[in-house]
């Protein structure tokens, strides 16, 4: 029961946003604000999506393999927990959860299940995100958007965190 319900809860996450950390709130905008003007246009973010597809596809085949995702993603998280503040034992604890969660991500992210995550099933999830954070749906993620977001995710986190009690 409890793992289906953290399954649930995780699958119920992705289908709003990529769960990562990347697509969280301030951490969205970090990532993707390409001219620093503190917020993201749909053109930056398309642009970074593009950017993060080609580096991501480590053998520029063309498509992304779950390691290259896991990979690409760990050396992100790395850089973001080298930064944090969080005990070494807190570290450990969110690197292994960040990563099982990215393999559920990939899993879920590849629809034709193939073991192959094509640009067009990158592209959509990148869609999900966008939409997810563009609150008021002008097209420009602000920081205002972001914290509304996260107030929202937040809230799914304690309901499903609750819901797991």
């Amino acid at each position: 029961m409890q793992f289906q319900l953290s399954l649930t809860a995780a699958l119920l996450a992705l289908t709003g946003t990529a769960v990562a950390a990347p697509h969280e709130g301030s951490a969205f905008i970090h990532d993707y604000d390409a001219d620093h003007d503190g917020q993201v246009s749909r053109a930056e973010f398309d642009a970074g999506r593009v950017a993060r597809f080609k580096a991501t596809d480590a053998n520029g085949d063309g498509w992304v393999s779950e390691d290259e995702y896991v990979q690409e993603y760990s050396a992100r998280l790395e850089q973001q927990l080298a930064a944090s503040d969080r005990s070494t034992e807190k570290k450990v604890e969110e690197r292994q959860r960040q990563i099982r969660q990215t393999h559920v991500r990939f899993g879920v992210l590849d629809k034709d299940k193939d073991g192959k995550m094509a640009k067009a099933e990158y592209d959509l999830s990148g869609a999900r995100a966008f939409a997810e954070q563009d609150n008021d749906k002008d097209g420009i993620v602000t920081a205002a958007d972001a914290a509304t977001t996260a107030a929202r995710q937040l809230a799914a986190r304690q309901a499903a965190d609750k819901a797991d009690s």
